[in-house]
Parts: C-alpha cells; sequence; structure tokens
C-alpha cells in the first residue's frame, strides 16, 4: 500500500438536492467532497483487503495486535480502544468504493471524502435499519477510524512502507430529531482512494452481504481474488488458515471449513476437500471431477479485455471473462475460429441484457 500524495483528486459537491448544512462543510477537505447518490452501485473490493488478512474475523471485541508476512508482504494490524476493525465493518468500505467506481465508470468527478446517507448504506449491505443498526454503524465507523495499519504493500505501483487507519476520518453531519445518524461523512484514507483511482477492485456477488459468518466471507474474498480468471483454484489448509486471518486452531478451521463445503454457503463457488488436506474453489456450473485438469482453455488478448470494458462500462471484465469460460465449458468446450471474437459477441448480448 502506499500513500496516494495530497488525495484531493477531482471533486463533486453537494448540489441544491444535498443536505450537508453550511456549517460542516468547512470541515471536509475544504469543502469539496463526492455524493453517494448512484442507486444500485455494482458492489467492488480492494485487491489488497481481498488477498491479506486486515479485517478481524471475531464478533467479540478484538483487541489483538496482529502481525502478517507472506510473499514479502509484512502487515501490523493495531486495534484502538474499541478493538480491530470486523469484516462486517468493512461494509462501509465497500460501499464507498462501489459508489466511487460507479461514478468513474459513468465519467463522473470524486473525491476522497465522501457523503452518505446512512439509511442507503445499511439497504445496501444488507441490514436492518433499526435503531439498534445505527448505533451498530457508528460502533463500526469508530473501529475503522482507529484501526492502524503498517504495511510495505505496494499500491499503485509503488511499495512505501506507511502507516495509516482504515479511515481517515467520519462525522456525523445531520442527526434526526431523536438523535439517529442521518447523513454521514467518510475521508477514505489516501492508500484506498489510490487504489479506486488506480482501479484495483473486484466486483463482488450482491449474496456477499448475505454471507452472517465471518470466516465464510474471509473466504469468498480470497476465493473471488484468486478463481477469478481460472476455472478452479487449490490451496492447503495451512496456507489458507495463514491467509484467512483466522484465530482458530489448525482442527477447528478444517472443521469450519467442512461445514461450509456441506451448507455450500458460498456465491458462485462450490468448495471441495481434496487428499493431501487441499481445499479446491471451481466457479458453480463448472462441472469438475477430483484431480481434473482442463486444457485448451481458450486464451484472450489484453486488448481484448479493453475493448470488453468499452462494451460494458462498470463491469469486472475478468469476471466476465470467467463467467464465459465457464459456459464455454458447459455447451461441450466448442472449437472456436476466434475466441476474442466470440468472447466480445457474448460480452455485448451481456451488456444488452444488463445482466
Amino acid at each position: 500500500m502506499t500513500q496516494a500524495g495530497t488525495g484531493t483528486g477531482a471533486v463533486t459537491r453537494a448540489g441544491p438536492g444535498g443536505d450537508l448544512p453550511a456549517h460542516a462543510q468547512g470541515d471536509l477537505s475544504q469543502g469539496d467532497f463526492f455524493l453517494c447518490d448512484i442507486f444500485g452501485a455494482v458492489p467492488k473490493n480492494d485487491l489488497v483487503s481481498m488477498e491479506h488478512p486486515l479485517f478481524s474475523l471475531a464478533t467479540r471485541p478484538d483487541r489483538r495486535i496482529l502481525q502478517y508476512e507472506h510473499n514479502g508482504a509484512e502487515i501490523t494490524v493495531t486495534p484502538s480502544v474499541k478493538g480491530l476493525a470486523t469484516i462486517h465493518d468493512k461494509d462501509i468500505l465497500i460501499f464507498c468504493i462501489s459508489q466511487l467506481m460507479a461514478a468513474l465508470n459513468a465519467g463522473r468527478q470524486v473525491s476522497r471524502t465522501l457523503h452518505l446517507k446512512a439509511h442507503d448504506l445499511l439497504v445496501a449491505t444488507n441490514r436492518e435499519t433499526s435503531g439498534d443498526a445505527y448505533r451498530r454503524l457508528r460502533e463500526a465507523f469508530e473501529r475503522l477510524a482507529g484501526t492502524r495499519i503498517t504495511t510495505n504493500i505496494v499500491t499503485g505501483g509503488e511499495e512505501v512502507t506507511t502507516g495509516f487507519g482504515l479511515i481517515e476520518k467520519w462525522q456525523i453531519v445531520r442527526k434526526a430529531r431523536g438523535g439517529r445518524m442521518v447523513s454521514v461523512a467518510v475521508t477514505l484514507s489516501e492508500w484506498l482512494y489510490r487504489a479506486v483511482l488506480s482501479k484495483s477492485v473486484l466486483t463482488l456477488s450482491r449474496d456477499y452481504f448475505s454471507l452472517r459468518k465471518p470466516l465464510e466471507r474471509r473466504i469468498y474474498e480470497l476465493t473471488r481474488k484468486h478463481c477469478g480468471r481460472q476455472p478452479e483454484w487449490s490451496i492447503s489448509v495451512d496456507t489458507l488458515l495463514k491467509k484467512s486471518g483466522s484465530a482458530s486452531p489448525r482442527r477447528v478451521f478444517r472443521k469450519m471449513l467442512r461445514d461450509m463445503i456441506a451448507a455450500e454457503t458460498l456465491p458462485d463457488y462450490q468448495m471441495e476437500e481434496l487428499p493431501g488436506d487441499i481445499i479446491r474453489f471451481s466457479r458453480k456450473g463448472v462441472a469438475l471431477k477430483p484431480g481434473q485438469v482442463v486444457e485448451g482453455l481458450p486464451v484472450l488478448k489484453s486488448d481484448t479485455l479493453e475493448q470488453a470494458r468499452a462494451l460494458f462500462p462498470g463491469a469486472d471484465v475478468y469476471a466476465l471473462e470467467a463467467d464465459w469460460r465457464a459456459t464455454w465449458l458447459r455447451t461441450g468446450s466448442p472449437q472456436l475460429r476466434s475466441a476474442d471474437a466470440a468472447f466480445l459477441g457474448w460480452v455485448k448480448k451481456r451488456s444488452a441484457s444488463g445482466l
């Protein structure tokens, strides 16, 4: 992860329809902010936090200092007195990333400070809108702002060892008569904003927000990150335990994985346990036998993926590529005169249908 420079970027100001009070505007990055008003924005997640365990999977206040090192990446996660930010708290960041990416894909200007309605965030992330839900949302903001990350992870093409919070600051800018938050302003950390500007993000299934168990969410993230461009992904239980960030003993972790396999909870993916303490993940709808390796998969040119982005603005082209290959496998792996032309034709149909 790297620092993003000034982080000011281009700006969208709230117009007459916005409800940010004039007295609050001076507190928010010189009065400049992006208004979260894109209904049905596609859920997006940043690649770094999908790959590395930055969030606690605990359901109670977690005040451990987490240390993680893998393939040259070093991470220290330090909690505040409120505890570590949890993977459910991450919903706030996913909502913000989704809004920013939808705006960028639509050609709108964005800013590191976002103004959002608490109700919209709760609905978009499949949460209740009760009074208790608003209280929990405030606690999530506090944990996100208080949790500190120190790392040397590369974001935006640079490696800088740096420390930062998951969000820089937040404030309630309007309350209902009963004291419930209505509008909230959030300033993202510079590293996360840089990840958005460089489009270092992936699309998530909307069913992600229906996953209630923290480990299910974390396993889905890892699978989405590693299985996006291939029909399957295999990993040892030991490595998966490390990458997940779970504090459970190995035998308990394996039992939880077996429970997930039996329940088939992951959106878009299926899990299976293989000999040698290996877990294999594959796209649903792509039938793979134990030990089967799919050869002869159609390979697309990088230019083709860029053309797909233009044909289907806002879509995750790698997810489209994986879906297209899954369709190709299900239909008997027909011989293709031009894989690139076939893929682009398929993308045009998907874009026209809005799926």
